[in-house]
């Protein structure tokens, strides 16, 4: 027997916008300033998102958490398994900018990640838990940053290119952006 939310999996249009845009403007959706955010700002931006998701996910119960409000949008506890995520791969693609010479990204595709890892049925509680330690870790290595590290350099595969200064900025957009997606809140400048 499938649920409601295992017919929608398959309703779910990926994401194929290239969001470096967020680098040269404000988003007009969630309304953060992207390219006034300080680097510096990030490790404190980070926990704060995170703090913020801790609330949401204990604010409902888990049937709420899993509802999508339609077919095609993630639900709340999608959304933060997707945030989760992105502090650990943003993490990861961190270390190798700082310790690898212009590394490539390896790809990841976020919307099959969903899928697999059944983002839908995860635990809010766990999720919870897991979120704010991937965001602590990614908040710590932020602050570690100084000097010339500002300024090392790391591609993606579609040809992006990112210093630290401008990976740092370009990351916190995404889960500033996805919690205003949930809470309705503006993420507003930084």
């Amino acid at each position: 027997m499938t649920s409601a939310n295992d017919s929608f999996e398959d309703a779910i249009v990926p994401d194929t916008k290239d969001w470096t845009w967020v680098l040269e403007r404000a988003c007009p959706d969630c309304g953060l300033d992207t390219p006034a955010v300080a680097p510096t700002a990030v490790p404190a931006l980070v926990r704060a998102n995170a703090a913020g998701w801790t609330a949401v996910l204990a604010a409902e119960p888990a049937a709420e958490l899993r509802r999508r409000p339609d077919p095609a949008t993630w639900s709340a506890l999608e959304y933060a398994c997707h945030v989760r995520d992105v502090f650990r791969l943003f993490a990861f693609r961190l270390d190798l900018m700082l310790t690898q010479d212009g590394p490539l990204f390896p790809n990841w595709d976020q919307d099959e990640t969903a899928l697999a890892e059944r983002y839908g049925e995860q635990d809010p509680a766990v999720v919870a838990v897991e979120l704010a330690e991937a965001a602590e870790r990614i908040a710590a290595d932020f602050e570690q940053v100084a000097g010339e590290q500002w300024a090392r350099t790391g591609d993606r595969s579609d040809g992006a290119r990112f210093t630290v200064r401008t990976f740092a900025q370009y990351f916190i957009h995404d889960p500033l952006h996805h919690l205003h997606d949930v809470t309705g809140v503006p993420a507003g400048t930084a």
